[in-house]
């Protein structure tokens, strides 16, 4: 005899928002696959890697009344259980009324051991149907490796960076180049 479980129905985005209002200020959550997930402090190398990148597309992105910040949530149209908070995000227009972004035009996440089939998973599928989104940058913090994703049309083509390579960024004419990444680390 089978047995069947039901799975309880997630959170959607506009429950898990007003829930996250009641919780502590130091506390970040994300919401993935309709789940409320507390993000554990990251570690110094990986704000190291978070720091040097905003940076550097901070300083391509203003010329253009764009801005790299850290800390908001991306949403998407087309998955309602999702409020994943990149590393970075590079947006463009009026400040947000909220931590909440619809329309980023890249996104960064540095990987942490922990989270690599998380964010290299069911975060970059959904990062994907953000239809605002040009660039995908995933950032490796145990080596000196960036895999650069850009939309074409309609698909997605990905490059393997190492440690002399450049991430070109034509979105933002410019370019950073992966050792300014890593800028201050040991190997």
């Amino acid at each position: 005899m089978a047995l069947a479980v039901k799975r309880d129905a997630g959170m959607n985005v506009p429950a898990f928002r007003l829930w996250v209002e009641g919780r502590p200020e130091h506390e970040r959550w994300e919401l993935l696959d309709g789940e409320p997930v507390l993000m554990a402090p990251p570690r110094e190398r990986h704000q190291r890697i978070v720091m040097n990148l905003a940076g550097r597309l901070d300083a391509l992105a203003e010329p253009r009344g764009c801005r790299a910040m850290p800390g908001l949530a991306i949403l998407s149209d087309a998955m309602d259980d999702f409020a994943p908070i990149p590393d970075v995000v590079v947006r463009c227009g009026p400040p947000l009324p909220d931590g909440y972004a619809t329309d980023p035009l890249l996104v960064a996440e540095v990987l942490s051991p922990s989270t690599v089939s998380l964010d290299r998973g069911r975060k970059f599928d959904f990062y994907r149907t953000v239809p605002s989104l040009k660039v995908l940058l995933i950032v490796y913090s145990d080596e000196t490796r960036v895999e650069l994703w850009r939309r074409e049309a309609e698909d997605w083509s990905g490059t393997a960076l190492s440690l002399d390579g450049t991430v070109a960024l034509p979105e933002l004419d410019g370019a950073v180049p992966v050792r300014d990444i890593y800028r201050g680390l040991t190997s």
